[in-house]
């Protein structure tokens, strides 16, 4: 016996669903297709395969990161990509301490550049990184108190819309700066590279780059879970309003700063990991991370995707990262131009994205199969007397 139409699954539930399928399929069959089948055959994948995919994925954790802020909560934040990149640089002084003695210049305890630079001892701030569990730490902390700070003097000042937009544009414009400098400390306009190993892994070899590829996996599910599970509840209800009708929801007594300070600290959280992912499989992080061109670039991937139901957010991300890792190799001087049209046109004729436009014709195809023909002729103004 059929389930009762009003007991079905929204659409939204079945795309969830068929996505965390899909990353299962990734999580289970990429370490096959590199590990057990022959370098010889067509179906082998390359260790520069995994790193892409990898690289796609931590992308991906961005842009929902972007989404649950932007798609739920209304606040347009272009400064992501400077919680994506403090992650990233956590990640890297813990393999930069684990390179010890085997760098260029043999120091057991400096990093390369600090004795390049003259460096006599090791930063205050460098101490600790030698542990994994004090790195991991910072990897969520840091993100959290700069998103925690400064959302709180943003939000009790009630900046919103492009004002907002603007700020955390600065903001992430002003680290890209700060990190530039050599005496920073972390290590100028190269940053961080030449890594060895994580927990004593070789990070050059493929079983490290297939474990790193299945741990991003879990996180970005993990983390779709998350959200999905945050914006189903009675806060993400509050979210939502607070995007159509701020000052409404204000008066109806709900702490609405409170609310966005939240959501605002949870998704910088979400871009600290996945930039501590994206490190370790990239190889490298330097201060053009925190260009605030990244950050735009991650809002289109949520535009283009569809904001407003997570997984969109997901798509867009592979999808148009899939598009310039092609374009740039092919026709680099044109990519800037379609990334661009991309945008506008999305905005203009697509304002929910790809996935709207699928879910729009999705719901079309349910109305015509289980509505009487008649009342399909009602809906669109066509009823015919027979």
């Amino acid at each position: 016996m059929g389930a009762s139409p009003g007991f079905r699954r929204p659409p939204g539930d079945r795309t969830g669903t068929g996505l965390l399928g899909i990353l299962a399929l990734v999580a289970l069959g990429v370490p096959v297709l590199n590990l057990l089948v022959p370098a010889s055959s067509s179906l082998h994948l390359s260790a520069y395969s995994i790193t892409l995919i990898g690289k796609y994925l931590c992308y991906a954790m961005l842009a929902l990161s972007v989404d649950l802020i932007w798609g739920y909560c209304g606040i347009l934040s272009l400064g992501q990509t400077a919680f994506f990149s403090l992650g990233g640089y956590a990640m890297g002084m813990y393999l930069m301490r684990q390179i010890g003695s085997r760098g260029v210049y043999g120091d057991p305890v400096l990093p390369d550049f600090m004795v390049f630079l003259d460096w006599k001892s090791l930063p205050w701030f460098w101490h600790g990184f030698n542990h994994f569990g004090w790195a991991l730490l910072m990897i969520v902390a840091v993100p959290a108190v700069l998103a925690m700070v400064f959302g709180w003097f943003a939000f009790r000042s009630r900046v919103s819309g492009v004002y907002f937009s603007i700020i955390t544009q600065a903001l992430t414009y002003a680290l890209m700066l700060a990190f530039f400098r050599n005496d920073m400390g972390f290590g100028g306009n190269n940053g961080f590279t030449d890594f060895k190993d994580i927990l004593g892994f070789d990070l050059h070899t493929d079983a490290t780059r297939v474990v790193l590829l299945v741990l991003t996996v879990a996180m970005l599910a993990g983390s779709y879970l998350f959200c999905r599970t945050l914006v189903n509840s009675r806060a993400g209800r509050v979210m939502r309003a607070i995007r159509d009708a701020e000052s409404r929801t204000r008066f109806l007594g709900y702490p609405v700063e409170s609310y966005k300070l939240w959501a605002f600290v949870f998704s910088a959280v979400i871009a600290g990991i996945a930039g501590a992912l994206y490190v370790p499989q990239v190889g490298i992080i330097n201060p053009s991370e925190f260009a605030p061109i990244n950050s735009i670039e991650a809002v289109i991937w949520v535009a283009v995707g569809g904001r407003g139901n997570l997984y969109g957010a997901i798509a867009g991300a592979v999808l148009v990262n899939y598009a310039k890792t092609y374009l740039t190799g092919a026709f680099p001087e044109v990519w800037l131009f379609v990334l661009g049209a991309l945008f506008v046109s999305v905005t203009l004729f697509l304002p929910n994205g790809m996935v709207g436009l699928l879910q729009n014709r999705q719901r079309e195809k349910t109305t015509r199969f289980f509505l009487p023909r008649a009342f399909q002729g009602l809906l669109a103004g066509r009823v015919q007397d027979k």
